[in-house]
């Protein structure tokens, strides 16, 4: 990307390549998001793909379209292919039962009852590493087809609107600041090749209580052919974190190359890093952690040279980032983070709603995203932290 000769480098690491050709808008905070999400999806003729996290079943979507279970349920009943990946981990619904969807026998029962009939697999990560890619693909490899990417779970605390009014939440997490971003054109088919990709290739799928409704419905599907074709004037990249060893096909995305993927994949880092070191003048990101040296020592280097460093995050922190701060194998860590504040072109902020004269609610900052220079943008689901850029599975 070239602005009075100054250049930000993309990812020279990874599946996918730079796509030219795209229109992307920035979808800010849940209700909006979700709106736009859902409409997508009843105007949807061939497919419906969703990669799924962190999910609160009773979760309701904008404007009376009832739950995320009922939106994909009426998308089916008119014939569409509707397909979701969801994330399982055991030990994580033993800690914190009822925030994913696991497909408990219980929750297999219950989408019974109710007669579901769209397409589920289930993939799983050691101990409570997380599959935290948050996507919906809609009408892949069709003309009219529309991509979103970002990191908004599916929880009551994040279906809010814009501005954060004060809510009666009761919690930490009840109001909660993030994104998604809408992409049309090429780079689409490669959110595309990232869905079926995992698809293919989940943990679970052999497993009986690994698919639904069963083995013979929920089939495999073929990789995109052909990239989609241009729908406006941004370039763009997707850029991911995999583990090794999770999938092994090397099929490339269209006007790819192959890529070793049982190698694992960490181009979001790559990404995170080179933006960084290209900056000239500012450095905007909000993230609900700031969990990783590299960065830290990154943002430090600009620092120097100049740049002016905004760091939005929880004025709360994320209760394992509060743990962390107490725990003296951490302590080198923290105090390279606190000498951050040493430059006056560093700020770190929070952002919280006036409820009265004097008196504050938090809203939690669950955003991804980095603008350097005002000529390039990450939105994603990657949080700056070793674990993301390393052990999660991410999309940026």
């Amino acid at each position: 990307m070239q602005r009075d000769g100054a250049y930000i480098p993309f990812a020279e690491s990874g599946s996918y390549p730079i796509r030219p050709g795209n229109a992307v808008r920035p979808l800010v905070d849940g209700e909006p998001a979700f709106r736009e999400i859902c409409q997508t999806v009843d105007a949807a003729r061939k497919s419906v793909w969703v990669t799924v996290a962190f999910l609160k079943g009773d979760v309701q979507m904008p404007d009376g379209r009832g739950s995320f279970f009922d939106v994909l349920d009426r998308a089916r009943g008119r014939g569409v292919d509707v397909r979701a990946l969801f994330w399982r981990s055991p030990e994580q619904e033993k800690e914190q039962p009822g925030i994913h969807f696991p497909g408990t026998p219980e929750q297999r029962n219950w989408l019974r009852e109710r007669g579901s009939r769209f397409l589920a697999r289930w993939d799983a990560l050691p101990k409570k590493l997380c599959h935290h890619q948050k996507s919906w693909v809609i009408d892949a490899g069709e003309p009219e087809e529309v991509a979103f990417v970002g990191g908004i779970n599916l929880d009551p605390g994040s279906v809010v609107v814009p501005g954060h009014p004060p809510r009666d939440v009761g919690n930490l997490h009840g109001n909660i600041h993030d994104l998604y971003v809408r992409v049309r054109g090429p780079a689409a088919t490669d959110l595309h090749h990232n869905f079926v990709q995992r698809w293919n290739e989940s943990t679970e799928r052999g497993r009986e209580d690994g698919v639904w409704p069963d083995v013979s419905r929920a089939d495999d599907l073929p990789f995109p052919t052909a990239p989609s074709s241009p729908a406006g004037e941004v370039a763009v990249q997707i850029s991911r974190t995999v583990r090794p060893e999770l999938y092994t096909d090397r099929t490339a995305t269209p006007g790819g190359r192959p890529f070793a993927i049982a190698e694992g994949e960490q181009s979001a880092l790559e990404q995170y890093v080179a933006a960084i070191d290209a900056a000239e003048r500012t450095i905007y990101i909000e993230d609900q952690v700031i969990g990783s040296p590299r960065i830290v020592d990154r943002l430090d280097r600009a620092l120097v040279r100049g740049v002016e460093v905004v760091f939005l995050v929880p004025g709360q922190a994320h209760h394992e980032f509060a743990a962390a701060r107490k725990d003296e194998r951490f302590k080198p860590y923290f105090e390279k983070l606190h000498a951050l504040g040493h430059f006056d072109r560093f700020a770190l902020v929070g952002i919280a709603s006036n409820v009265a004269p004097g008196r504050y609610q938090d809203v939690y900052v669950h955003a991804k995203i980095m603008l350097v220079d005002d000529v390039w943008a990450t939105i994603g689901s990657t949080n700056i932290a070793d674990r993301s850029f390393e052990r999660d599975t991410e999309l940026n």
